[in-house]
C-alpha cells in the first residue's frame, strides 16, 4: 500500500477553502481507487493532534506558536514532519507555505517529493524578496511540481523557470462526496431567496473582487447570494448599507446539505476574483458540476481554464463592476441562453474535471516518482 504525506498550512475543520477542499477530494479519491493511504499534516490553533480518521484518510496537527504575514510557524511541526515523513513514500507539498519550505530542508527530507502549485504570492511583496531564494531553491530541490491549469503556467514567471519538471493536471470533483437532493431544504430556500438568484461561494478575502460584485449589485438589483465569511466581510456589509441593497443575501457559513441545496438552484456561480491569488476557482468547478453557467474575471489563471467565454459562460474584465454587471443581465434576460452554457459547463466538467481523471493522473506521478521515472 503506497503511503502519502501531505504538508500544508491549514486543513478540515479548521479551514475550508479551495486547497483543503482539493486536498481532501485526492485523498478520498486515491483511497477508494487505489488503496493509497493518505494523512495530512497541518498546523492548527487547537493544538497538537494524534492521528485522526477523516472518512478514509487521517490528519494530524501541530501547534501554530506565531505568525507573519498570513504564515503559521510551528516549532513542534519540524520533528514530527521528520517523524512522520519516515513512515511514508512520498511527500506531497501543497504551495505556497513558507514555512513548508524551511521544514523540507530543516527535516533533511530524502523521501520523494511533489509540489502541487496553487498559487503565486501575489500581496506580500515585500515578504517575497526576502523569501525567493528560500522559494527558488525548495522549488528546485523538490522532484517534480504539478500545476492546475496551463493558463497558470503560461503566466506564472516562478513556474517558468522550472518547466522540465511541470505537468499539468487539473483539479477535480467527485459529486458523490456532495449530500444528495434534498427537495424539502431546496424548497426552503427558494421561499427565503426566490426562484433565480446568483450564487458566490468562496472566502471573503482580498483577492475575490467581491467589492466589483457589490458595486454591480447596485446596478442591476437581481438577488444575489453569497455562503461564506472571512476577512472583508464587515467592509462588504459597510457598503452595502451605504448603497442600500436589499438584493444582497450574507448567508455565512453552511451545511454541505444547504450548499449542495443552493448549488443545485441557483440560476448561476458568479466568480469576481480580481487577482492571481484565485489560480484555479473550485466553486467555478462545483458550479459546472452541477450544470450552472459560470460568471468569472479574465487573470490569466484557470478561472479561465474552467469557465471558456460563451461557451460554459461569460468573462469578464477583473474589477469592472459595469462589465460584470453586463454579463449578469445577459444571463438573467436569457434564460435560453443561461441553460446551454450551463449544459456545455456540465459537458465539459464531465470531460476534464472529475475526481477519477485527477485521482488517476496523480496516482500515475506518485508510482513515477516512487519509482525513480521522474
Amino acid at each position: 500500500m503506497l503511503k502519502v504525506l501531505h504538508f500544508y498550512k491549514t486543513y478540515y475543520p479548521d479551514s475550508y477553502g479551495g486547497i483543503e477542499q482539493f486536498i481532501f477530494q485526492l485523498c478520498e479519491g486515491a483511497a477508494s481507487a487505489y488503496g493509497i493511504d493518505s494523512t495530512v499534516l497541518s498546523l492548527s490553533s487547537r493544538g497538537y493532534k494524534g492521528l485522526l480518521p477523516l472518512r478514509q484518510h487521517h490528519t494530524a496537527y501541530s501547534p501554530i506558536n506565531f505568525t507573519v504575514a498570513s504564515t503559521p510557524f510551528s516549532f513542534s511541526a519540524i520533528d514530527r514532519f521528520r517523524t512522520m515523513a519516515l513512515q511514508v513514500d512520498l511527500i506531497h507539498f501543497h504551495f505556497p507555505f513558507p514555512f513548508m519550505d524551511m521544514v523540507h530542508f530543516l527535516a533533511n527530507n530524502i523521501k520523494p517529493t511533489l509540489v502541487t502549485y496553487h498559487s503565486d504570492i501575489v500581496k506580500q511583496k515585500f515578504i517575497l524578496g526576502i523569501y525567493t531564494p528560500l522559494m527558488q531553491s525548495f522549488l528546485a530541490d523538490v522532484n517534480h511540481i504539478v500545476a492546475s491549469s496551463p493558463n497558470y503556467v503560461a503566466t506564472s514567471s516562478v513556474l517558468q523557470r522550472y518547466l522540465s519538471k511541470v505537468t499539468v493536471i487539473p483539479f477535480g470533483l467527485d459529486r458523490v462526496l456532495y449530500p444528495s437532493v434534498d427537495a424539502g431544504r431546496e424548497a426552503q430556500w427558494r421561499r427565503r431567496l426566490g426562484n433565480r438568484f446568483f450564487l458566490f461561494i468562496g472566502a471573503f478575502r482580498y483577492y475575490k473582487g467581491l467589492h466589483t460584485l457589490i458595486e454591480a449589485a447596485y446596478a442591476v438589483k437581481y438577488p444575489i447570494v453569497l455562503i461564506g465569511v472571512g476577512p472583508m466581510e464587515v467592509e462588504l456589509k459597510k457598503r452595502c448599507v451605504e448603497l442600500n441593497l436589499r438584493n444582497v443575501h450574507f448567508l455565512g457559513s453552511l451545511s454541505d446539505k444547504d450548499k449542495a441545496a443552493l448549488l443545485n438552484i441557483c440560476y448561476s456561480i458568479v466568480l469576481p476574483s480580481h487577482l492571481r491569488s484565485e489560480a484555479f476557482g473550485i466553486s467555478l468547478l462545483e458550479g459546472a458540476m452541477y450544470g450552472n453557467p459560470l460568471i468569472s474575471c479574465e487573470i490569466g489563471t484557470g478561472t479561465s481554464y474552467v469557465n471558456l467565454h460563451r461557451e460554459t459562460g461569460i468573462v469578464v474584465p477583473p474589477s469592472h463592476p459595469s462589465k460584470l454587471a453586463d454579463a449578469m443581465r445577459q444571463l438573467w434576460q436569457d434564460p435560453q441562453l443561461a441553460g446551454r452554457y450551463g449544459a456545455r459547463a456540465l459537458e465539459r466538467f464531465k470531460a476534464l474535471f472529475t475526481s477519477t481523471r485527477m485521482v488517476n493522473s496523480y496516482n500515475e506521478l506518485y508510482l513515477s516518482l516512487v519509482h525513480g521515472r521522474c
